[in-house]
């Protein structure tokens, strides 16, 4: 159909037109996972700087919260300012597609592997230390680091003697022979970054699943919030966190759950399968991929 140039204008005013108006109509609306605000890989913001300390200002992340929208008529529990759940849902993400990589840089999980639904921007180190009861240790450490609570980090080894950062800040150090932990001052008084990351990996050398498996706080599957864990001990046992919680106007509930593993390696935001990354909460068990199914039993909190 020929056009002239007079017409023009007004052909495509009304081309526009039909077209707002049938997008108004019945086009479909953006799905939620593809309208997420947040989940375009960026450079970390001031602020997320601030909050994730080890981040690098060269790294491409995307937060937790932008990446994975709760499933549809979901809403995500309400977390006080400040929580270490509210600060779990900020946590920075790589880009979409990258693999599971342990502390030597192996390849353990292809980044379009089924069970995998994120790789978190969290740096493993160079030894076998930070596996799974170790990244929940190492994450709740973190947070009580930015959060200015620093006399509150400390956590028990499997022996059950306390290591707490302000002693070994304070010099202090822990000899250890055979199950007896004796703590001496025998290093220059260190409050720093560095010193903090030794205390940690002091911490993952003589802490596990077993450790955590003690822990006094056991919440109900009622009251079950980002931040718990759920914890099976043993040598091996295994931990899994939990990220996030969104409930529906019938009560169900969902998760996001996370892990590190053995060897150590990133840690990983976990996936059921193709159906997305929410984890039902509703049977008397909690299946992940990697390990057998956890009881309410073993819901545990720092």
């Amino acid at each position: 159909m020929m056009i002239c140039r007079s017409t023009l204008p007004r052909f495509l005013s009304c081309l526009l037109g039909c077209l707002l108006l049938s997008t108004a109509a019945g086009a479909q609306p953006t799905s939620p996972a593809s309208a997420a605000p947040d989940a375009t890989p960026r450079t970390p913001t001031r602020e997320e700087l601030a909050r994730y300390p080890w981040l690098s200002q060269e790294a491409r992340v995307r937060p937790l919260e932008g990446t994975f929208p709760p499933p549809a008529g979901y809403t995500r529990v309400a977390m006080e300012a400040g929580s270490f759940g509210a600060w779990l849902r900020g946590l920075p993400l790589r880009p979409e597609g990258s693999p599971v990589r342990d502390f030597r840089g192996g390849q353990v999980l292809a980044g379009d592997d089924s069970r995998l639904a994120a790789v978190a921007e969290l740096d493993v180190g160079t030894a076998n230390l930070q596996q799974c009861a170790d990244s929940i240790i190492r994450l709740h450490a973190e947070w009580l680091w930015v959060q200015g609570q620093k006399e509150r980090i400390a956590y028990r080894f499997t022996s059950g003697d306390l290591a707490s950062w302000p002693k070994y800040a304070a010099g202090e150090r822990a000899k250890i022979s055979g199950s007896k932990v004796k703590w001496s001052r025998s290093a220059a008084v260190d409050g720093s970054r560095a010193s903090f990351r030794s205390y940690l990996a002091l911490v993952f050398t003589y802490a596990g699943t077993l450790s955590l498996q003690e822990e006094k706080r056991r919440p109900s599957r009622e009251d079950v919030r980002p931040g718990d864990f759920f914890v099976l001990g043993g040598s091996p046992g295994h931990a899994v966190l939990v990220l996030d919680v969104a409930v529906n106007a019938a009560g169900e509930r969902v998760a996001l759950l996370g892990q590190g593993f053995i060897p150590a390696q990133d840690f990983q935001v976990l996936s059921p399968g193709q159906e997305g990354p929410w984890f039902s909460l509703e049977a008397d068990e909690v299946a992940t991929p990697f390990w057998k199914p956890f009881p309410w039993s073993s819901l545990r909190r720092l």
